[in-house]
């Protein structure tokens, strides 16, 4: 829920599917290439927000920073988790929505960390046992992660992403892929640095009906 409203995302902008968005109360999403035209989104509300793009790694391409301080913490406790993540996400697509307040967006990314945490999804990531970092998975998708405000410019976080990405493919995958903001450039080289590659850019439109 954002703002006290329900959120949607929607599987394709045709104009059927904007003109209920326009008419029914909720938040809304819209996926959409990047070179795709626009103009049905421009003349139901649609506002541009973010461009999301997908970095993936397949096992051979994975390049490892092993570091003999760095551990794996299957559900950390919560609180924990919460600290970390508060103040992490401003290149997120929620905080760039400029209808949606700090406070509110704070609390859309919390309440996702919340519900990850129930379904035992959260990995810690620690240095020297203390608790840096998290990452979400589900199945193959690192979802959500973060790094702690005084652990972040340090260099630290190939050293913590590489235990994970390698037990992630020791279970059978694949592929390991992720989501990140075209803006977010740390995430970016971070992913970079572990041998990941690039692909699926998307323009992401948001909608608030009241």
């Amino acid at each position: 829920m954002i703002l006290g409203c329900p959120t949607f995302e929607l599987c394709d902008a045709d104009p059927a599917t904007l003109q209920r968005a326009c008419q029914q109360p909720g938040h809304y999403t819209v996926r959409v290439e990047p070179l795709a035209c626009t103009q049905a989104l421009h003349s139901h509300g649609f506002y541009y927000c973010d461009t999301l793009i997908e970095p993936y790694c397949r096992p051979d391409w994975l390049l490892e920073h092993p570091h003999p301080e760095v551990g794996l913490l299957p559900q950390p406790p919560l609180s924990e988790l919460l600290a970390i993540a508060h103040g992490a996400f401003v290149h997120g697509r929620f905080h760039r929505d400029p209808a949606i307040n700090r406070a509110h967006a704070e609390a859309r990314y919390a309440q996702w960390l919340e519900q990850l945490h129930t379904s035992g999804k959260v990995w810690g990531l620690t240095w020297r046992q203390d608790l840096l970092a998290f990452i979400a998975v589900e199945g193959n998708q690192l979802v959500l992660h973060a790094t702690a405000s005084h652990a972040r410019g340090q260099g630290k976080a190939k050293y913590l992403w590489s235990p994970l990405c390698r037990l992630l493919f020791k279970r059978g995958h694949t592929e390991v892929r992720s989501s990140i903001s075209a803006s977010n450039l740390a995430v970016l080289n971070l992913y970079a640095s572990l041998g990941f590659k690039f692909r699926h850019a998307k323009d992401i439109y948001h909608r608030l009906s009241p």
